[in-house]
C-alpha cells in the first residue's frame, strides 16, 4: 500500500514537470517573438544590454554613454541581432529620447551621438571625436562597412561637409552625410520649422523610420508630439548596406570637448504594426548643469533675551503676513490663464502684468474707444512703441485653442495696409487683444463726425486704393487665404500719414485652399452683407460686395443705411444707381468735398461700387482687378444702371446698424480690435 502511494506520488510530481516545462517553453518562444520583432525600454533599469567604454546604466534607469573624460567613446546596444532578410521587404522604425548635456554650464559640447545600425557590436576600430565612436581615418571614403549612423553631432567638421556648429545627419558606411539638416521641428500650428537647440541639454525626441525605400528622421522637444513632416527624408536602398543579421544601438564620443550623453527611453521595431509606445511620464530626468551662485555668508549668531527674541518672532509674522497679503494681492492682480498647448506661441504672449503697466493700469486717461464687445486703451511699451490694447469679455474656454491659433497666424500676417496685430494675452473671463497704435483713429470719424477735419478727395481715393491693396493681399497673397468679412470705414484705420490701414480681424476667417470658400459662417454689418450672405456664407465675392458699399460710403460721406432719409435716399447703394439713371451721379458726391475733385475720379469710383455691389457673384471683379481699375490702368467694362444685377440692393434685414453672425464652430470677436478709438 505504501508503495502504491509513493508511485502514485512520483507520477503527479512527474505531470507537474511536465506541465512547468511545457509553460516555460511557451513563454520563453512568445519572449522571443517579441525580441524578434521588437522592444521598448522607458528608462533602462531591467534592460539586457551590451555596454562598453564610457557607457553604463546609472541608478534611477538612465543610459550614460559618455561623462566628462576626454577623447573617449562609449557604446550600448540591444544583444540580440534582427534578422533583416534582403529578399524581402525591409522596414524598421525607432523612438527615442536623448539629451546632450553640457558639463558645466555654459562649457561648450562635443562631439555628439548617433544611432547605429552596424553587422557587429565591436567598435575598437573606431575613432571618438568627430568619428562618433563609429568610423575611423580609413572611413573617410566609402568602403562596405554595411553600416547605418543617424549623426546628432554638436561639433562642425569641415572636411566631412558639416553645415553648422549643430546638425542631424544620414550616414552611410562613412561620416560623411549623404544627408543633413539644422535642428528643427515643424509646427502645425504656425505652419513652419521652429530650430530645436542641442547644445542646452533638453531632452529631445527622435524618430527614425524606415518602410522599404524612404529614410525619414524627425526631432522633436519633449513637450511636442511627433510632427507631420520629418526634418529629413531620404529615398535610399539598405538592403543593399544591411546584412542578415544586424545589431542596432547607440554610440556617442568626445574629443577635447566633452558632454554628458543620456539615453532616457528606446522603442525599436521592424515593423510599424508592432511598434510600443514610450511611456514618456515613465522617463528618468537627465542632470541639467544650473547657474553657480555665489554663496550666503553666515549670519552671525547674537545670543538675545527671551523678550527680545518675542517681539523679533512678533515683528516676523506680521511681515510675513503683509507680504503674503502683498504677493496675493499682485498675483491676483496679474494672474493670468495659460495652458500647455500655448507654449509654441510664446513671442505672440503678453503678460498682462507688462500690459497693466503699458495702459497706467487701463486707467480711464488711456481710453480712447468703447465698443459693444469691449474697450480700447493706449498703451506704450518700455521700448517707447505705441500699442492699442483691447480687451474682449469672454466666458466660454471652447474654440479658444482655435481662436488663439488664428490670432497668432494673423499677426503673422504682414502688409504696409493692414493693422499689425502683435499678440494677446488670456485671464479668467477676459481676453486682451494687442496691435499697433495707430494715432489719427478711424476713418469713420473724418466722414460723419464734424468735430474732425473733413478729408479731400485725393486723401479719400488713396486710402481706398490703399484698403484695396490689403485686401487683395489678404485674398491672394495670404497662404492660407483670409476673408476678412466686415469691410467698413470705422474698420478702417489711419497712420501718422493718413495712410488707410485695415483693421478687424475679429470677423476673419482662415480658408482652407481646399474647402469651398463660401461656406463659412454668415458674418457682417447690415448694409455691406451681400445678397447671398445668409444662403451660401461668405466668400472672397461677399468682401468684394462689401468693398463695393464702402466705395459708395466714402465717395457720397454717408452710411449705407440711413433710415430718418426717404425710401428713395434710404439705401445708398440703390439711391446712387438712381441718381446714374437720372444721369446725376455726381449729385451724390460729399457735399463736404466742395469742388476740389476731378469728376472723372469721383464717377469712376461710384460705378466700380455700383459694380462690386452686383447682385450676382460671378459678376463682381475681383480685387486684383478692383486695383487695376482705381489706379486708372484699366477701363471699368462697358455696363448700364440697367445692366442686370445693378443698383438691386435687397437689405438682409430691417434691422439697422447692428452687427449680426451665425455663429459655427470657431470662436469670433465681432468688433474691431482698434474700431473707433480716436486719436
Amino acid at each position: 500500500m505504501h508503495i502504491n502511494f509513493r508511485l502514485s506520488l512520483l507520477v503527479d510530481m512527474d505531470c507537474r514537470l511536465h506541465l512547468v516545462l511545457i509553460f516555460s517553453c511557451v513563454y520563453l518562444i512568445c519572449l522571443s517573438g517579441q525580441q524578434e520583432n521588437g522592444f521598448v525600454y522607458n528608462g533602462f533599469d531591467q534592460a539586457d544590454l551590451f555596454i562598453d567604454g564610457l557607457a553604463k546604466i546609472l541608478p534611477g534607469g538612465l543610459l550614460q554613454l559618455t561623462n566628462a573624460t576626454e577623447l573617449k567613446m562609449g557604446h550600448a546596444f540591444f544583444k540580440q541581432p534582427f534578422g533583416f532578410d534582403p529578399s524581402s521587404s525591409l522596414s524598421f522604425y525607432t523612438h527615442f529620447v536623448c539629451a546632450l548635456v553640457p558639463p558645466k554650464f555654459g562649457a561648450e559640447l562635443g562631439h555628439g551621438m548617433a544611432f547605429v545600425v552596424s553587422p557587429s557590436m565591436n567598435f575598437s576600430y573606431a575613432l571618438p571625436t568627430q568619428y562618433l565612436g563609429v568610423f575611423n581615418s580609413s572611413t573617410n571614403v566609402t568602403s562596405p562597412s554595411h553600416l547605418l549612423a543617424i549623426e546628432l553631432d554638436t561639433v562642425q567638421t569641415v572636411e566631412f561637409h558639416d553645415p553648422e556648429k549643430a546638425h542631424v545627419g544620414i550616414d552611410v558606411n562613412n561620416p560623411i552625410s549623404v544627408e543633413s539638416a539644422l535642428p528643427s521641428y515643424f509646427s502645425d500650428a504656425l505652419g513652419k520649422n521652429i530650430s530645436i537647440d542641442l547644445l542646452t541639454g533638453e531632452p529631445v525626441q527622435v524618430w527614425v523610420d524606415y518602410d522599404g525605400s524612404l529614410l525619414n528622421v524627425t526631432l522633436a522637444p519633449i513637450e511636442i508630439q511627433k510632427p507631420n513632416r520629418p526634418l529629413i527624408s531620404r529615398a535610399i536602398n539598405l538592403s543593399e548596406i544591411f546584412q542578415d543579421k544586424m545589431y542596432v544601438g547607440f554610440s556617442g564620443s568626445n574629443g577635447r570637448l566633452t558632454s554628458n550623453q543620456f539615453i532616457l527611453g528606446w522603442s525599436f521595431s521592424k515593423s510599424k504594426e508592432f511598434m510600443q509606445s514610450l511611456d514618456l511620464s515613465k522617463l528618468p530626468k537627465a542632470p541639467i548643469p544650473r547657474n553657480e551662485q555665489a554663496p550666503v555668508p553666515r549670519e552671525e549668531k547674537n545670543k538675545l533675551l527671551p523678550l527680545l527674541i518675542g517681539l523679533v518672532i512678533l515683528l516676523l509674522i506680521l511681515v510675513l503676513m503683509v507680504l503674503g497679503g502683498v504677493y496675493w494681492y499682485r498675483r491676483k492682480k496679474y494672474a493670468e490663464v495659460r495652458e500647455s498647448w500655448e507654449k509654441e506661441y510664446g513671442p505672440h504672449r503678453y503678460s498682462y502684468k507688462s500690459l497693466y503697466k503699458a495702459t497706467n493700469g487701463f486707467v480711464k486717461d488711456a481710453l480712447v474707444g468703447k465698443g459693444g464687445f469691449g474697450k480700447v486703451y493706449k498703451g506704450t511699451l518700455p521700448s517707447g512703441k505705441h500699442i492699442a490694447v483691447k480687451r474682449l469679455s469672454h466666458d466660454a474656454e471652447q474654440g479658444m485653442k482655435q481662436f488663439v491659433a488664428e490670432v497668432v497666424m494673423m499677426g503673422n500676417l504682414q502688409h504696409r495696409n493692414l493693422v499689425p496685430l502683435l499678440g494677446y494675452c488670456r485671464r479668467k473671463g477676459e481676453l486682451l487683444l494687442v496691435s499697433e497704435y495707430m494715432p489719427n483713429g478711424s476713418l469713420d470719424q473724418y466722414l460723419f463726425c464734424n468735430q474732425n477735419p473733413s478729408l479731400s478727395w485725393l486723401q479719400r481715393i488713396s486710402i481706398l486704393k490703399d484698403i484695396a491693396s490689403a485686401l487683395n493681399y489678404l485674398h491672394t497673397g495670404a497662404n492660407p487665404a483670409v476673408l476678412h468679412r466686415d469691410i467698413k470705414a470705422s474698420n478702417v484705420m489711419l497712420d501718422s500719414e493718413y495712410n488707410g490701414r485695415l483693421g478687424d480681424f475679429g470677423m476673419a476667417k482662415f480658408q482652407d485652399p481646399q474647402a469651398n470658400l463660401s461656406a463659412t459662417a454668415a458674418v457682417g454689418t447690415i448694409g455691406y452683407m451681400a445678397p447671398e450672405l445668409i444662403r451660401t456664407g461668405t466668400s472672397k465675392e461677399t468682401d468684394v460686395y462689401a468693398f463695393g458699399v464702402f466705395l459708395l460710403e466714402v465717395t457720397c460721406g454717408r452710411r449705407p443705411f440711413e433710415p430718418e432719409l426717404p425710401v428713395q435716399k434710404k439705401y445708398l447703394v440703390k439711391w446712387v444707381c438712381e441718381c446714374w439713371k437720372h444721369a446725376s451721379l455726381l449729385k451724390t458726391r460729399d457735399p463736404k468735398l466742395g469742388r476740389e475733385f476731378v469728376s472723372e475720379e469721383v464717377e469712376m469710383v461710384l460705378k466700380l461700387g455700383l459694380l462690386c455691389t452686383n447682385d450676382v457673384p460671378e459678376s463682381r471683379p475681383d480685387m486684383g482687378q478692383v486695383m487695376q481699375y482705381l489706379s486708372r490702368k484699366q477701363p471699368l467694362p462697358d455696363f448700364s444702371p440697367d445692366s442686370p444685377g445693378i443698383g438691386g440692393f435687397m437689405p438682409v434685414s430691417v434691422e439697422a446698424s447692428s452687427t449680426i453672425g451665425i455663429p459655427d464652430s470657431s470662436m469670433h470677436v465681432s468688433h474691431s480690435i482698434l474700431e473707433g478709438y480716436g486719436r
